[in-house]
């Protein structure tokens, strides 16, 4: 293959020699000799650049017939960026695989979902990411069960039914025709040094391409914390998430001379941490290519400054997308202190007690059924937004309103509640689902920025000038309110 993307050959073998941490994930070289693909950081020798392809994702390569490097791991490689600017059917069929939808459920159904033929979705993966829906799901499941292999003292047949493995027959065989190894082969010869985790907490790395700002993504995630449910400090987050089985506890720090964050997680059931680390990615914000976004700024002048002061900085995400709807409709979303007394007020009355030991973590957010049928009476909300807030709850609670759907269809929804506009759909889809080109139309902040000192630009004429932002403008929202404050 003489390119991947927007890379020519020429780069990609430049990139390969250097071993550039900036495109590991963003491409996965082949030998043919070998049948290995590896990651650009691979420390393996040096092949002759005759006997090399390059692919764009993992599973094209695996599509081609060739097996992922025991040594470089590409399944601890930061998520393809590839799969950004396809379709919107693909997109949303990448989130869902990614969350487990063909595990127990049939390509028909998935297909159903997308509202699209079976046919047409499988002409769609083939243009856009070079492999099957059956083989994205595949390369996903056993991508998971080697993380948990190599980094946990979990049992295989934990990591199994973790994976999505309906049987261990199946888990084997995967394994074997993949790795040409069994799993037990496997686990006996994972590396010396790993920390090994105890009790019934997991510790993972998830990785990421730098420039990495988290300084900036601890400060946005503290300014706009939802009480008793998070708790961070200068050097991690912590959060109680809910879980089928209860609740788990989640800490996220950056790693010291890596460029990874690791996630440590206790109180969870194998089976559910793959959705737990989807939602821990997309919060902060890990498969981004910050050299992607800052060629599409470099065209304008009032960004170009702001990316150069902080080329790593990411859409910080909120954990879930109910969450971060209710904390807009409740205007406590970079709001002043009474709104923000209104989402403590509401957590303390309506959400889960627990207690999390050394931590501020006191309760879990409350669910869309509490919330349905709860009195919002007295908590100083106005009439239209404790409407809205109780409408969103009883959509998303009887299913009416799905935060997998497409995202317009998901702004369609929220739009249509009492007191919901642009901005507050705009915000969810930024934070809540992390697209990557969502913007809050009518921001003030924005208008005042874009400004430059002058009177504020009208909404019309923002949107206008974001127009050449895309397909980042979620980037370029979060670099102007960090001008801001």
């Amino acid at each position: 293959m003489e390119g991947v993307s927007d890379l020519a050959r020429d780069v990609l073998d430049r990139a390969r020699r250097s071993r550039d941490p900036r495109f590991d994930g963003r491409f996965f070289i082949a030998v043919r000799s070998t049948r290995i693909y590896c990651r650009p950081i691979c420390p393996s020798r040096f092949s002759h650049d005759s006997n090399v392809r390059y692919y764009a994702t993992a599973e094209e390569a695996a599509s081609a017939g060739y097996r992922p490097c025991l040594r470089c791991r590409p399944e601890a490689a930061p998520g393809s960026p590839a799969w950004t600017g396809t379709s919107a059917v693909v997109q949303r069929a990448l989130r869902l695989i990614q969350d487990g939808a063909l595990d127990h459920a049939s390509l028909s159904d998935l297909a159903t979902r997308l509202g699209v033929g079976v046919r047409h979705l499988s002409r769609l993966f083939a243009r856009h990411v070079g492999a099957s829906p059956a083989t994205v799901a595949q390369t996903r499941r056993i991508y998971f069960a080697k993380r948990l292999l190599d980094d946990t003292p979990l049992p295989i047949t934990d990591i199994a039914h973790a994976a999505g493995f309906g049987s261990i027959r199946r888990f084997n065989d995967a394994f074997r025709k993949t790795y040409r190894k069994a799993p037990r082969e496997l686990r006996r010869e994972r590396r010396v040094g790993i920390d090994k985790t105890e009790g019934a907490e997991i510790a993972l790395r998830l990785a990421y391409r730098p420039p990495y700002d988290w300084h900036h993504i601890q400060s946005f995630l503290a300014a706009n914390a939802m009480p008793g449910v998070e708790d961070i400090t200068a050097d991690a987050y912590s959060r109680a998430a809910p879980t089928p089985s209860g609740y788990s506890v989640l800490r996220v720090q950056p790693v010291p001379n890596a460029n990874a964050l690791e996630v440590r997680i206790k109180g969870a059931l194998p089976a559910e941490l793959p959705r737990l680390l989807s939602s821990v990615r997309r919060m902060f914000d890990l498969t981004a290519d910050p050299r992607h976004i800052g060629t599409a700024m470099t065209n304008d002048t009032l960004l170009m400054p702001l990316l150069a002061r902080r080329p790593g900085l990411r859409i910080a995400g909120a954990w879930d997308p109910f969450e971060c709807c209710v904390s807009a409709i409740l205007g406590a979303s970079g709001g002043g202190d009474a709104a923000r007394r209104v989402l403590t007020r509401l957590i303390e009355r309506f959400g889960n007690p627990i207690d999390v030991p050394g931590t501020d973590i006191r309760y879990t957010f409350p669910n869309a059924g509490m919330l349905a049928e709860a009195d919002l009476g007295d908590l100083g909300l106005s009439s239209a937004r404790r409407a809205a807030l109780q409408l969103l709850a009883r959509g998303v609670r009887d299913k009416l309103i799905r935060f997998d759907a497409a995202s317009e269809e998901i702004r369609r929804m929220l739009c249509s509640l009492p007191g919901v506009g642009r901005w507050t759909a705009g915000y969810v889809a930024l934070r809540g689902l992390g697209e990557p080109d969502a913007f809050p139309s009518g921001d003030l902040v924005l208008r005042r920025v874009a400004a430059c000192g002058y009177n504020p630009l009208t909404t019309r004429a923002l949107e206008e000038r974001a127009e050449r932002w895309r397909p980042f403008r979620g980037y370029a929202v979060f670099y102007l309110w960090d001008a801001a404050g």
